[in-house]
């Protein structure tokens, strides 16, 4: 067989070629615009010129900092097309992270929108490696900034060569882009994708049993662009023609339900929280969504309520699916057998409500103290996953033999599998807490609390949540000098300059004792159903 490479540029070449009447269209800072895919392949052949002429080169970091619109579908081939590295930076980490993640990737060029400058001007001086800062905008002037130097991404591109050739020596092996973790403990860990890794993670998305992606149809990612590359649907999607829709900054409910209804979109993806907030919009009775074949979800589960509501209500078939930053991410689907179309719906719910079954393509296994768990929908163990598109260390960090042993990912996420196949997650191991489909870590937050002068013990737990699936509660004992002086207002001040605004617990309790293990550690089952009874949840 022939032995051709799986890169970028054959990908968008592909669209080039086949779909140039196809369209995209974008929902940007001051207004909504559509191209044509011809038009959106020489815009992206000119900011490749334009990166190019920047000096970026094989291998180095473009860091994006951007909404779902074009703008940011154009970086996300152009920067791989060139054989540079596209790094998708999450806008709502901590400035710490931020400087981090920006320091660690050693990025070159950073493209920012606009509405987001402030992120960048704030933490200007503490990021070393960046020589040029791009602003993606509507208007035609840049506003003042003290970041230097700073280029108007459209009068770049109006100078650009939108004939400019992509590399032919890229290998698939090159690595393509770069996304961090959103910090479950520590400092983000880095993923680095190859080529040949997202071009077999598109292919995937295309299969019937998963996203069943096509050109016939009207692809619209909430999951962020910077979320785990919004699920590696942009990519797909380009590749295959379909038609885009970008909800760009800040999407509300009533926002994806115009678009979706206007541009009559057939597959849409986000994380539980946004589908609870459509739903409530759709409660007005003002729109008609049946050109949505399905609703992908994942990021946390989905309660079965809100598939039910989906289905039953609204006539939108939901799919419920898992996977990690690590996992490129799409890992399981829960797509039904043909021969399960005649069960009871409710055993059908039951099946969709897991987290599904693995994508062709991809290993996987769940082990436990015995070894290999019983397939039998009960033993539980951890998920362990391997494949062509699953990461095999994080980038430049020694955590990476924590994580990934022997040749397979361990996920940290704790499941049962049945017969079938089928898996559902039960616990996580490390009592992680998912709060809108981003995760928080109940470690970082007690040992920032324990650090409070007033503070003598603290341990922090998850609680269900009706809009973020889960959010952080502090258990909190004081020193008995400062019992009763010493506020819940005051530990959140304390907190507020340390973490991401999200990150902060919606409650703080004060406890004389927070129970234990025989060892000494925070017992935290026992205390989660006491701060459940606490609050009366």
């Amino acid at each position: 067989m022939m032995n051709t490479q799986l890169t970028f540029p054959l990908m968008i070449q592909h669209t080039e070629k086949f779909f140039p009447k196809k369209q995209i269209i974008s929902r940007t800072q001051k207004r909504t615009q559509t191209l044509t895919y011809d038009e959106y392949v020489r815009r992206t052949r000119s900011l490749a010129s334009v990166l190019d002429r920047l000096g970026v080169e094989k291998g180095d970091r473009v860091g994006t900092i951007a909404w779902n619109h074009h703008r940011h579908l154009e970086a996300y081939f152009a920067i791989p097309s060139i054989g540079a590295i596209l790094h998708t930076i999450n806008l709502r980490l901590s400035r710490e992270h931020l400087i981090h993640i920006i320091n660690h990737a050693e990025d070159k060029v950073l493209l920012i929108d606009v509405d987001l400058l402030p992120l960048i001007e704030g933490i200007k001086d503490e990021i070393k490696t960046v020589e040029a800062f791009i602003v993606m905008t509507d208007d035609e002037e840049l506003p003042y900034s003290g970041l230097a130097p700073l280029y108007s991404y459209e009068e770049l591109l109006a100078n650009g060569d939108e004939s400019f050739s992509f590399r032919e020596d890229l290998s698939e092996d090159d690595p393509a882009g770069l996304c961090y973790t959103s910090a479950t403990t520590g400092k983000p860990k880095g993923v680095l994708y190859s080529h040949r890794g997202l071009y077999l993670h598109s292919i995937a998305l295309a299969l019937a049993d998963t996203a069943g992606l096509s050109e016939q149809d009207v692809t619209m990612p909430v999951v962020p662009m910077f979320h785990a590359n919004a699920w590696g649907i942009p990519f797909a999607a380009t590749w295959l023609g379909s038609t885009q829709v970008l909800p760009g900054p800040a999407p509300t409910p009533q926002i994806l339900a115009e678009l979706i209804e206007e541009h009559k979109v057939t597959i849409t993806a986000g994380v539980p929280t946004i589908w609870l907030g459509l739903l409530k919009e759709l409660e007005s009775g003002k729109y008609n969504l049946n050109s949505l074949r399905a609703v992908l979800c994942g990021g946390s589960a989905a309660p079965k309520g809100m598939i039910r509501t989906f289905e039953e209500t609204h006539g939108i078939p939901f799919i419920h699916a898992y996977g990690m930053t690590e996992t490129s991410p799409i890992v399981t689907a829960a797509n039904l057998k043909s021969y399960q179309g005649d069960l009871p719906y409710e055993e059908k719910l039951e099946l969709r409500s897991t987290q599904g079954r693995v994508v062709p393509g991809l290993e996987i296994k769940v082990i436990n103290d015995q070894g290999e768990a019983k397939a039998d929908g009960k033993d539980m163990g951890e998920l362990l996953v391997r494949g062509p598109w699953i990461a095999d260390s994080y980038y430049k960090d020694e955590r990476s033999k924590d994580v990934f042993v022997d040749g397979w990912l361990h996920t940290g996420d704790v499941v049962t599998i049945d017969e079938e196949g089928y898996v559902k997650i039960v616990d996580r191991t490390k009592d992680l807490i998912k709060s809108g489909g981003e995760w928080i870590s109940s470690v970082d937050l007690e040992n920032a609390l324990m650090a409070h002068p007033s503070v003598f013990e603290a341990a922090v737990v998850s609680v269900p949540h009706p809009k973020w699936q889960e959010r952080p509660v502090a258990c909190v004992v004081l020193k008995d000098a400062d019992k009763g002086r010493v506020t819940k207002d005051d530990l959140l001040e304390f907190l507020e300059p340390q973490f991401a605004k999200w990150w902060l617990p919606d409650e703080v309790i004060f406890m004389e004792e927070i129970p234990k293990t025989s060892v000494g550690k925070f017992l935290k089952m026992a205390l989660r159903e006491q701060v459940r009874k606490e609050l009366a949840l």
